[in-house]
């Protein structure tokens, strides 16, 4: 497992997330969208899953991001992640999976008052 850090989500017609370091186009343009998500409640971070035939990359959107996917979710948005200059990748069933994250985080201890706090914060 890989992990991935979006470092900016851009609105417009489509929602563009950027990461902190391209990958190797060979590996970019065999992943996958996982169609799945992910709560990391330690480091308060969705996380998407990415995939290809040896194994799972995290495209982590840390609290620092919230607010742009919070928008790109109100505008409902596609959402591609740009993985080099030449290769990206839709984020197939973000919308869903973030949705039930939300309304399974909210007033739920189990992810930790932090995360449930910072969630309400920037989504409701």
């Amino acid at each position: 497992m890989k992990k991935i850090y979006v470092t900016k989500l851009e609105v417009a017609d489509t929602a563009v997330a950027t990461i902190d370091e391209p990958l190797e186009l060979s590996v970019a343009q065999e992943l996958k969208p996982g169609e799945r998500m992910l709560v990391d409640s330690d480091q308060l971070e969705f996380i998407y899953i990415l995939e290809n035939e040896e194994g799972f990359f995290y495209v982590s959107f840390s609290e620092p991001i919230w607010e742009s996917l919070k928008l790109m979710k109100e505008q409902s948005k596609r959402c591609i992640v740009q993985l080099n200059d030449q290769v990206e990748v839709e984020l197939k069933n973000l919308f869903e999976e973030l949705n039930y994250l939300l309304s399974n985080i909210d007033g739920n201890g189990n992810y930790g008052e932090e995360l449930e706090d910072a969630v309400k914060r920037v989504f409701h």
